[in-house]
């Protein structure tokens, strides 16, 4: 594995929870979670010039997180949320806020050369700022670094269009996505009536995907890969909040893929880490040395 970066990108942002707030937003969790992998890591996304940016930027440095996260006249990031009686997640995400506006610049377009593997969503793509800066970037990365481009799909809120979503699949060569997004999906495209693991093979076909991560909650996970199929269970464990479990997820598969493990061997790790952060408050704990190693 080169000394070339793994890129998280888009918001960064506080989740409110009933008691009290954490440091959110995919882009992070993943970013943090990778580095806790032993790669070269680093979020990037925008904050406001107010006391939640500041303390964002120094959470951060105080995990050792490398960022590009620039200050824009707009608040912080914000977003509301109530857990169920299940502990799933329910989300209030604010608008007009410093993430939908990350500007791309010249310091961007250098960390883009000496960029491995890039997730993005597309949440961070509902303002055209943000949008066309993450196309600009994607699209920066040299060939020759053979990237790993995960498009971590996370539909929230009717925040996506069709278009978005096309053309975001059009660029990725990895493509995650849960059971209910894939259902979103297949409506938007038109083909409602087949089943899950149908869909997910016309995807991975009709984009030309490397790889394609299907999550399911309880009920488990697949990657599809042309003409192979993995599944792992759901491992039982006592959950304390499902939040950045995904991304723990994503975090764990891409690192094991980039130090050379198989497939399933990197799906396994994937499902043991988002086990493990499902027992956990919040979305960036520290990982066990039995997970990362």
């Amino acid at each position: 594995m080169s000394d070339k970066y793994i890129v998280g990108m888009g918001e960064a942002l506080w989740d409110v929870l009933p008691d009290g707030k954490k440091i959110g937003g995919a882009p992070a969790n993943f970013a943090y979670h990778v580095s806790q992998f032993g790669l070269r890591s680093c979020v990037v996304s925008a904050v406001g010039d107010d006391a939640l940016g500041k303390e964002i930027l120094d959470n951060f440095n105080s995990k050792g997180l490398n960022m590009l996260i620039d200050t824009v006249p707009y608040p912080t990031g914000t977003v509301q949320v109530e857990i169920d009686q299940a502990g799933i997640p329910q989300y209030d995400i604010k608008e007009n806020v410093a993430w939908d506006n990350i500007p791309f610049t010249p310091a961007l377009e250098n960390l883009a050369k000496e960029t491995k593997a890039v997730c993005f969503g597309s949440l961070a793509q509902r303002n055209i700022v943000s949008r066309e800066t993450i196309t600009r970037f994607i699209d920066a990365i040299p060939e020759e670094n053979d990237p790993l481009i995960i498009f971590d799909i996370n539909l929230r809120q009717g925040f996506f269009t069709k278009e978005t979503i096309c053309e975001s699949m059009e660029r990725c060569n990895i493509l995650k996505i849960n059971d209910e997004e894939l259902v979103t999906i297949s409506r938007l495209f038109g083909y409602p009536g087949i089943d899950l693991q149908d869909k997910c093979w016309i995807l991975l076909g009709k984009y030309n995907l490397k790889m394609l991560i299907l999550t399911c909650g309880v009920n488990g996970s697949y990657v599809f890969t042309p003409g192979n199929v993995s599944f792992q269970p759901t491992p039982v464990v006592k959950v304390e909040d499902t939040v950045g479990a995904g991304d723990s997820f994503t975090a764990a598969f891409i690192s094991s893929i980039l130090k050379g493990k198989s497939v399933k061997k990197a799906h396994n790790r994937a499902v043991e880490t988002s086990a493990f952060v499902c027992t956990q408050a919040g979305a960036m704990p520290e990982l066990p040395a039995s997970l990362t190693h």
